[in-house]
């Protein structure tokens, strides 16, 4: 451990070398960019709404694709509707290094999900401009298009969307096919999105927190270990519908009696055990559901996460048995459906969590490694290339909503991590 800081600090020494001091990033123009990119996809509610493919979102593209050419990046839209803006680098034939994230938003969300990652790329391209800093390897700032909607951009240049996904309808109100080609790209030449493995250097995505671990602890940066794994359930309740009135308590079979032990269960299992897991039972209807009928059946929903697919069994398995057990009590009956809905964890690169630490320790910078309990474009790209994620405060922990907010200066110190990072990236061996 103590070698491998070494050398990273002999990198970073190397990458920053034409430096005297480390460059600052500009606050006040990353904050004006955000706004920017706010101020065309306003909510009537008082959030942003810049959903995948809409009129907000085309909106959006055009003008991070109109401050990439006045960088002077060299702007492509590959097929599956992603931009990226090309800065060269002294060996044209090295894989390049990628770093961004995505513009496009829930509904009524926040203003800082994913385009902070934009904007921050764009810093760092200023930066090393302002310093007349060259890299060996070419560099682009990437906008994945549809991240809200499933990774769609991201799985399609990782090369595992499945082409069944063009047939489905996004928020916007139109298929996955029809938004694709609205933004410039050739849904049926969907396969030329795909990059091969090995093709680009490294993936380095900054992302605010969207949680409240760095805020509330005043910890400046987070080095994210990995992205989990997600898997859902169906849950089925079975007891027997009866009249409210005339059915004596010690004589009913109450299916919402059992679901309300249940997610007691969950709440209690998973912060029981040691480790990071989550367990949410998020969704949750009670049959008939009258106010004067005992509910003879409940059907509710259980996500289970953690960097562990291992540690997600482990968590299900007591879930089951637990449940199995309050339904025998009750005289009841609880069974597990699982969902399509399957995410695997994708582990963040041990090199470029260290550069990542390290490039905060440089600017004198805390850093905190941690997981990333969301998910990111980042987990899609895992697939062909090594991936760093750097997470930046989040007030309160609020995010997907209006009172989303990251302040200046934080955005600010993650540009700086972001430019070294991707400077030792650029100057390592490996």
């Amino acid at each position: 451990m103590i070698v491998r800081t070494v050398l990273l600090a002999i990198m970073l020494a190397w990458a920053l070398q034409g430096q005297a001091q480390p460059m600052p990033a500009d606050a006040d123009r990353m904050q004006q960019r955000i706004d920017a990119l706010a101020a065309g996809a306003v909510d009537p509610a008082g959030g942003i709404s810049r959903l995948a493919y809409s009129d907000a979102d085309i909106a959006g593209r055009e003008l991070v694709m109109e401050w990439m050419r006045g960088l002077g990046l060299e702007v492509r839209i590959d097929a599956a509707g992603n931009i990226f803006g090309r800065r060269a680098g002294t060996g044209p034939d090295l894989p390049p290094i990628l770093f961004g994230s995505h513009i496009d938003s829930v509904p009524n969300g926040g203003r800082y999900d994913g385009p902070a990652g934009v904007v921050a790329a764009l810093e760092a391209i200023e930066l090393l401009d302002a310093g007349d800093t060259a890299t060996r390897h070419p560099l682009e700032v990437v906008v994945f298009a549809a991240e809200e909607a499933g990774l769609l951009g991201a799985k399609a240049f990782a090369g595992i969307l499945d082409s069944s996904a063009l047939d489905e309808t996004v928020q916007a109100g139109m298929t996955v096919a029809e938004g694709m080609a609205r933004i410039g790209g050739r849904p049926d030449a969907l396969a030329e999105a795909a990059a091969a493995p090995g093709e680009y250097r490294a993936y380095v995505e900054l992302h605010i927190e969207q949680g409240a671990i760095l805020f509330e602890d005043g910890i400046d940066i987070g080095v994210v270990q990995g992205i989990v794994g997600i898997d859902w359930w169906d849950v089925i309740v079975e007891g027997v519908a009866n009249h409210g009135g005339t059915t004596p308590m010690n004589r009913r079979y109450d299916a919402l009696v059992t679901a309300a032990k249940f997610v007691l269960a969950v709440e209690r299992i998973a912060s029981g055990m040691p480790g990071r897991q989550v367990a949410t039972v998020g969704r949750i209807r009670a049959f008939p559901g009258a106010p004067n009928v005992v509910p003879g059946r409940v059907e509710a929903s259980l996500e289970i996460r953690d960097l562990d697919s291992e540690r997600i069994l482990e968590v299900f398995g007591h879930v089951r048995t637990q449940a199995r057990k309050l339904a025998a009590a009750d005289g009841t009956t609880i069974a597990f459906r699982k969902s399509p809905i399957h995410e695997v964890p994708a582990e963040t690169d041990p090199r470029l969590q260290d550069i990542i630490e390290a490039a905060a320790r440089r600017r004198g910078y805390s850093s905190l490694r941690m997981p990333s309990g969301a998910g990111h474009d980042a987990q899609a790209v895992a697939h062909l290339a090594p991936i760093g994620m750097i997470f930046v405060p989040s007030r309160n922990g609020i995010s997907h909503a209006p009172e989303e907010f990251t302040s200046s200066d934080d955005l600010a110190r993650g540009a700086e991590v972001l430019l070294d990072s991707v400077l030792a990236i650029d100057a390592a061996v490996w």
